[in-house]
């Protein structure tokens, strides 16, 4: 048990640096003073009933949890139970808490500490606004970039260098590409780099259909200066239409580091494209943001094929699928049906089958629809037609 305090209170620390309790005797405590740093991992430790729990959450917790409780929705409050003031004479430096201990406030799988005190909400708004996202294919930071953002960036290049402004109008793709050629030359461009070689139009370019081709039009050469910033700005637009947003700048004199911009929000490598991250891809509980296989619960029910077969030995008349419960009846003369339609001998160990005919049996037949036979309560024969699902 944390010791009580002898004589007068040393002069407190700071509330901005750290939590100050003064005399706490919630349960088991006894006047206990503490001086606890902020911003700081601080753990308590200690023999059961040492007063570990009736420090950290009956003190401590429940003076904080009210001033929590305050900044909330109406909707958060009733989801969290106002405390009664602890046994305490004073805590200074105490921020608005939350506690999160061993037991679940709920049994519902989209509830969580996060969602219920709303801090997800800021987390998603966060993650949104400051993330930077990457392309997943070869980890090339995706960014969108407008006219004048990639102008000025050219223009951060050293003053007087030259450099040509050019539309990647064909990237690592197959084909002869006369075409694309033929109406950069009736615009107006004289100018071609293919394959890394700089080509007039007028000439003839050598261009193997069967190999993948690199195509950048060259859209005009610029002296980097102040004073070019509105033709550069006028270039990279030109550029950039005639490439669908992507925009290459070449040093003039073929040295040094080529730049690639992207106006749309995709990789510049290899176009991978996505949305701008907005919060609700980071929510589970929105289909934009929930993972498409479990639709973010974080677990999916999967069937075990050895559960459903226990004994494959046994033939589909022997019982080899197990029990189906109350829709017993049904789902045998699905099965028979099935068996029927795809003639799969019913007789036969189910281990005796081949792998189609248990993959039908196990997991279905695409929707193909079935003819079930069946007798009314007047024992007429009735058909009804159905999928069969497994």
């Amino acid at each position: 048990m944390p010791e009580g305090r002898g004589g007068a209170s040393p002069p407190g620390p700071s509330q901005h640096t750290h939590i100050v309790i003064r005399g706490a005797r919630e349960h088991n405590l006894r006047d206990v003073d503490l001086t606890i740093p902020r911003d700081k991992l601080v753990v308590f430790t200690g023999l059961s009933g040492s007063g570990k729990s009736s420090l950290a959450f009956d003190t401590i917790y429940a003076e904080g949890q009210r001033r929590y409780v305050e900044s909330l929705s109406s909707y958060a409050r009733q989801f969290l139970g106002q405390m009664e003031k602890p046994d305490v004479d004073q805590i200074d430096g105490l921020s608005p808490a939350i506690s999160i201990d061993q037991k679940g406030a709920s049994h519902n799988p989209r509830s969580t500490v996060g969602t219920v005190t709303e801090i997800y909400d800021y987390m998603r708004l966060l993650w949104a606004r400051i993330g930077i996202p990457h392309c997943p294919i070869d980890g090339t930071v995706i960014s969108r970039q407008t006219s004048e953002q990639i102008a000025d960036r050219v223009l951060e290049l050293p003053r007087g260098s030259r450099v040509r402004i050019m539309a990647p109008v064909v990237r690592g793709r197959k084909g002869e590409h006369h075409d694309i050629l033929a109406d950069a030359r009736k615009a107006g461009f004289s100018r071609a780099r293919v394959d890394g070689n700089l080509y007039e139009l007028t000439e003839k370019i050598p261009l193997d259909k069967n190999k993948k081709h690199d195509i950048e039009i060259d859209v005009d050469r610029i002296v980097i200066d102040p004073d070019s910033t509105s033709r550069l700005r006028e270039s990279v637009e030109t550029a950039a239409k005639m490439s669908t947003g992507l925009v290459l700048v070449v040093p003039a004199d073929g040295k040094g580091k080529e730049l690639l911009f992207n106006q749309n929000f995709a990789c510049v490598n290899d176009g991978f494209s996505m949305e701008e991250p907005a919060p609700r891809n980071f929510s589970f509980n929105n289909p934009h943001g929930a993972c498409p296989a479990c639709t973010g619960l974080g677990s999916k029910l999967e069937v075990d094929p050895d559960l459903v077969i226990p004994d494959r030995s046994r033939s589909i008349e022997d019982g080899a699928i197990r029990t189906w419960g109350r829709s017993a009846y049904f789902y045998t003369d699905l099965v028979e049906a099935v068996a029927r339609r795809y003639r799969i001998p019913r007789d036969r160990p189910f281990s005796k089958l081949t792998v189609k005919e248990r993959q039908i049996i196990l997991y279905g037949n695409d929707g193909d629809p079935l003819r079930i036979q069946y007798y009314n309560s007047e024992g007429q024969k009735r058909w009804y037609e159905t999928s069969y699902e497994a």
